[in-house]
């Protein structure tokens, strides 16, 4: 929010800079983005100053330009040639002189010596508009014969700049949505620091009532929706534009100037925090004024010109027959103030700020006023705003008062009762306060201590104060306006001892795969668990129906949490795509949600229990689970561009090393795991590897080619998903062991298998290793073919064993025996032959 440095003065009183004003606020928690610089004249007049005409001459060459001699006050008069027609020798004349720059709108103009028919021209005299202090064209500035010469325009003028405070409100702090608002807290931090000021704002006592002669008759049947409603009503207004005062107020904070009615209410809201709303009170259909709901479907038609159907949960200002405005977001068409209107009906109100928070993101709208109400007003404030607003309005636009003020308020507001304790001020702070600086600092709040004993203090909180109702919300004021840095950081430490768990482990162990996958060239994203649920509709591997949904999501975006780190991958790999990166390896740690509906709790579902059943309530979490998982994405060149390397694809190998070497990496005994082929419909291709129980550890392949097509990605995307919760399960009692490196020479032995083509090499290891789990130490796959001289849907796949005894150098024969167990047992289980 933009705060005026000038009008913030009219407030509270300090003799500070803007800098200095920026610096106080962000250390009482209210923290400054910037400070800029804002001149009320651009340019600042600089380069203009007040010259002495001391002859004027007409030009040879020209009907109706002057010759003229100007003393600048700096010793050497000037020639410049004027072409105004009231120029004269004895004036005192405004003068842009040379390098001096003069703005038309966004344009710039520098002045610069030049020939004007061929007479020299060092300068120019000037009019009103063309230095931005008037709007006349008729002839030069003519100043006073006592005006001193040599003066710079600005001081002449007056002229000072207004700096603007842009403040970083957080949702918590919407007493702070105004120029008072802040100046209140900049209060309170100058009287703690010893700074002589006083806070203050202008008093309505003359606001009076001129007549009776336009009563708008005002019901409310939302009361809960709208706790109070104000309104008065002002007849005889001259809507025109607002004098240059206002406009400067509200340009200087970003805020458009349209008409002196309109200009108040924007005025009164920035300054005050309360939004107030202008009707033409000719256009208010009956005479009646009706805050209330309206059908479901009510269709609406906003001042923007944009149709909107109402919900029965939207609450509107309506006249005797329709909705004028959504209450707090935006108004109606035709229900504003125009050049035509005569009579203005007043609005200021306080709304339930769920109410309007919910409408305005219905509809899609926000607004300076939504932006307030949604946050919590002040309720107490509607009177002051709406008096200032009609005094405003009569100074302004000659308006006369013309009814009573009408204030339905059912229900008034209390302020919040807040007992504290000194003693839990200091545990909570870390340090001791002395007890007359926290009733002081309380007292700059306005915060009224109501009952004092020797243990504490009770207190009565403003209702404007909406974040402040518990004792460690008065705590938190006393501490920022304190000062963080007031308070002392201890020398010594407290601590106990912690026993290292099993997630101490697992961190452990996620950072030293992060920085092994980094140092394999993998960079690590972080995605939103929250995602589409459009991206589980129609898979089997992660049905729709098992989504934890949320019962109100920001958007259709953010709509469920995510069952895979797939799909955050994929966005991550398209977008990096479309900057023409298609070379990407990813990894990311994440959680996965699931829903299970035969698990949900059948009270639950039945409505026959009630929700505070503590068997319920126990129960209510049991159809929800979570998962740990790491992925890891591989998609692009493997290797582009090298002197030493021809250009290579990445491939499901590259992805299948990756993960073994996460898994060796973990100390993972690759004989508990069995590898098996997957069918996925996340994937085209795909393997997985499973634990003796037969649970899913790793499943890996190429992603769906109709996946991919849906993020627009074209190149082959390889994707591992590993089970980080089974895994740690898996290693928890593998301990890490040392063993001499084998005197005694392995041997290789190779194999040609003829083979179907739907047999996959990870069943050939899964057969190898559970035949021989003593003698083989690696199988490996290193050539396939697939084509010429083979029967049809056959492949060939070229196999290496590896065999080694720890305690002896292996004899031919023991070697046979090992190899014609393995031809055996891979030759009857998968139909294969021997080429």
């Amino acid at each position: 929010m933009n705060i005026s440095y000038k009008w913030l003065r009219e407030y509270v009183d300090f003799d500070m800079t803007a800098q200095e004003v920026a610096d106080a606020l962000t250390s009482v928690g209210l923290e400054v983005d910037g400070v800029e610089e804002v001149q009320s004249i651009k340019g600042g007049l600089e380069g203009i100053v007040v010259g002495h005409v001391l002859t004027c001459e007409p030009h040879p060459n020209s009907d109706h330009m002057h010759v003229t001699t100007v003393d600048l006050g700096t010793g050497e008069p000037t020639q410049i040639v004027c072409g105004a027609p009231n120029v004269e020798a004895g004036q005192k004349v405004m003068v842009a002189t040379l390098g001096c720059k003069l703005y038309d709108g966004d344009e710039c103009f520098t002045i610069k010596k030049s020939k004007l028919r061929g007479i020299e021209s060092n300068g120019m005299i000037c009019a009103e508009d063309e230095i931005g202090v008037g709007t006349s064209h008729d002839g030069i500035i003519v100043l006073p014969a006592d005006t001193q010469v040599g003066m710079p325009a600005a001081q002449y003028y007056n002229l000072e700049s207004d700096y603007v405070i842009e403040v970083d409100i957080t949702p918590n702090r919407a007493d702070a949505c105004s120029h008072y608002g802040v100046a209140r807290d900049l209060y309170a931090y100058l009287v703690q620091n010893g700074i002589a000021t006083s806070l203050h704002r202008p008093d309505v006592d003359a606001f009076k009532v001129d007549n009776n002669e336009l009563p708008i008759q005002i019901e409310v049947e939302a009361t809960e929706a709208c706790p109070r409603y104000c309104a008065v009503s002002l007849k005889n207004c001259e809507v025109k534009e607002s004098p240059k005062w206002l406009q400067d107020r509200l340009s200087v904070i970003g805020l458009r100037p349209i008409n002196n009615i309109v200009d108040i209410t924007n005025y009164i809201m920035m300054a005050y925090g309360q939004p107030l709303h202008c009707f033409d009170a000719d256009m208010i259909k009956g005479g009646k004024v009706v805050v209330k709901t309206m059908p479901d479907g009510t269709p609406f038609l906003t001042l923007d010109g944009e149709e909107h159907k109402l919900s029965d949960r939207d609450l509107a200002i309506c006249n005797a027959e329709e909705p004028m405005c959504i209450a707090g977001v935006f108004g109606g068409k035709g229900s504003g103030t125009y050049e035509t209107t005569k009579n203005v009906l007043l609005e200021s109100a306080y709304f339930n700020p769920t109410w309007i928070r919910k409408s305005a993101r219905r509809h899609g709208l926000s607004t300076d006023a939504s932006f307030r109400f949604e946050r919590g007003i002040d309720p107490n404030g509607q009177i002051y705003a709406l008096k200032m607003a009609a005094l405003m309005a009569k100074e302004l636009a000659g308006a006369e008062v013309s009814m009573e003020i009408v204030d339905v308020n059912p229900t008034p507001a209390n302020n919040f009762s807040v007992d504290l304790s000194y003693d839990y001020c200091d545990r909570l702070i870390g340090k001791k306060l002395e007890r007359d600086t926290i009733k002081s600092i309380c007292q700059s709040l306005e915060m009224q201590i109501v009952e004092e004993t020797a243990e504490g203090i009770k207190l009565e909180v403003p209702a404007y104060r909406v974040d402040v109702q518990r004792p460690c919300d008065v705590v938190e004021d006393i501490l920022r306006v304190y000062g963080y840095n007031n308070v002392e950081i201890p020398m010594s430490m407290n601590s106990c001892i912690a026993v290292k768990g099993e997630n101490d482990k697992s961190h452990k162990l996620q950072n030293l795969v992060g920085e092994q996958l980094v140092g394999c060239g993998f960079n690590e994203i972080l995605n939103n668990s929250l995602t589409k649920a459009s991206y589980y509709e129609g898979k089997e591997a992660v049905k729709a129906e098992n989504c934890v949904r949320l019962i109100n999501p920001l958007s259709n975006d953010l709509s469920v949490l995510r069952q895979t780190l797939l799909f955050g991958g994929l966005e991550s790999i398209a977008r990096n795509a479309n900057y023409r990166m298609p070379n990407q390896r990813f990894f990311e740690f994440g959680n996965c949600y699931y829903f299970h509906e035969e698990k949900k709790c059948q009270d639950i579902v039945s409505g026959v229990s009630s929700s505070r059943d503590p068997e319920v309530i126990k129960h209510v979490l049991d159809a929800y689970s979570e998962d740990f998982h790491l992925g890891i994405w591989v998609t692009g060149k493997r290797v582009e561009g090298s002197w030493a390397h021809a250009d290579e694809d990445s491939s499901f190998a590259e992805l299948k090393a990756y993960v073994m070497n996460v898994l060796n990496r973990c100390g993972v005994p690759f004989g508990m795991l069995v590898f098996t082929s997957c069918d996925s419909d996340l994937f085209d291709k795909a393997m997985e590897i499973q634990n003796r129980g037969g649970k899913s550890l790793v499943k890996m392949g190429v992603v769906a080619h109709k996946i991919q097509k849906a993020f627009d990605i074209d190149a082959p995307v390889y994707f591992a998903d590993i089970n980080w919760k089974l895994l740690m399960k898996l290693i928890a009692k593998v301990t890490v062991t040392y063993k001499e490196i084998s005197k005694f020479p392995a041997v290789s032995r190779d194999l040609a298998l003829l083979l179907d083509k739907s047999v996959q090499f990870a069943e050939i290891e899964k057969i190898a290793y559970s035949t021989e789990k003593k003698l083989l130490k690696e199988v490996r796959l290193f050539d396939v073919y697939e084509g010429k001289n083979l029967p049809e849907g056959k492949k060939s796949y070229a196999v290496n064993f590896i065999l080694q005894d720890a305690e002896k150098t292996l004899a031919e024969k023991a070697i046979e025996a090992v190899m014609n167990k393995l031809i055996k047992n891979i030759t009857t289980q998968l139909g294969a032959e021997l080429r």
